[in-house]
């Protein structure tokens, strides 16, 4: 009998320990600024495209570097926000693909990704968001309605929280949401069923909260072979939406989908494009 009481408070003091390190460290395990790497690999000049190198100071005092690539004949502007690995020289493909659908791309990298200052928090990277949009429309004098907000990953929980932030005045022209997570207690419950999520997660990123408060047109874009995130997470952002919404879905898996899908995907976001900004 004491040796089965030995097993079962040291099996309860591991689960305890193991939630503890969970809440400590989420952002840690998160924000993977450092995987494959915080130095640029790359840049658009290697492709052949025209950029300008840009630093954008948010509200708090961080430092953002991103890039700013013009199209030919633009339209309008994709203000892009990546994944939670890697920095802005890992997105050439969809830098790529933007560029040739007649829109000028501005791709940040988070606080604490690549050249930007800073701890990257939760709070921190709507914080980004909202820099990056101001230097659209203050610095670069774009009206807003000439705007498409695109996130991958989680990148799509910040546009859509971004997306849900713009009144009447500075609406965007959309939102994209391509291979976004529900919220970050989904994630949690997913990765880690056998602990209480909504207690111990700290970093919430409710996309799906976010979506529901959408007003301009949006894409939703998932991948019904998405190994990270599930397809049904894009299907509940794209129920959350309440009007004037498309859902596109890809096949491949969570970073590949769109490029392995390419021969649908690019013309299903001319299609959108075309929708929200003209032809």
């Amino acid at each position: 009998m004491r040796t089965l009481l030995s097993l079962i408070a040291l099996a309860a003091g591991l689960y305890l320990l193991f939630g503890l390190l969970l809440f400590l460290f989420q952002g840690s395990m998160v924000f993977l600024s450092g995987m494959p790497g915080r130095e640029l690999e790359t840049t658009p000049l290697e492709m052949g495209l025209v950029y300008e190198d840009v630093e954008i100071t948010t509200g708090d005092g961080e430092r953002l570097h991103g890039w700013y690539i013009p199209a030919a004949d633009s339209r309008g502007v994709m203000l892009f926000f990546h994944g939670n690995a890697g920095n802005i020289s890992h997105r050439m493909d969809s830098i790529a693909i933007f560029n040739r659908l007649s829109v000028d791309v501005l791709i940040i990298d988070y606080r604490g990704y690549g050249q930007s200052t800073g701890r990257t928090t939760e709070a921190g990277t709507y914080q980004d968001a909202r820099a990056a949009w101001e230097y659209l429309l203050d610095q670069r004098g774009i009206p807003a309605d000439r705007i498409v907000i695109f996130g991958r990953s989680l990148g799509g929980a910040i546009a859509a929280w971004l997306g849900s932030q713009t009144g009447d005045a500075d609406r965007q022209a959309g939102v994209i949401i391509e291979s976004s997570l529900s919220s970050g207690v989904d994630m949690a419950r997913r990765i880690y069923p056998m602990f209480p999520a909504g207690i111990l997660t700290r970093l919430r990123y409710p996309a799906v909260d976010y979506a529901a408060q959408l007003q301009s047109p949006v894409l939703v874009v998932h991948s019904r072979d998405d190994e990270i995130i599930p397809f049904e997470m894009g299907q509940q952002i794209f129920s959350a939406v309440k009007q004037d919404k498309q859902f596109l879905e890809l096949r491949g898996d969570h970073n590949a989908g769109f490029w392995i899908s390419r021969e649908f995907y690019i013309p299903a976001l001319k299609n959108f494009l075309d929708s929200v900004l003209g032809e």
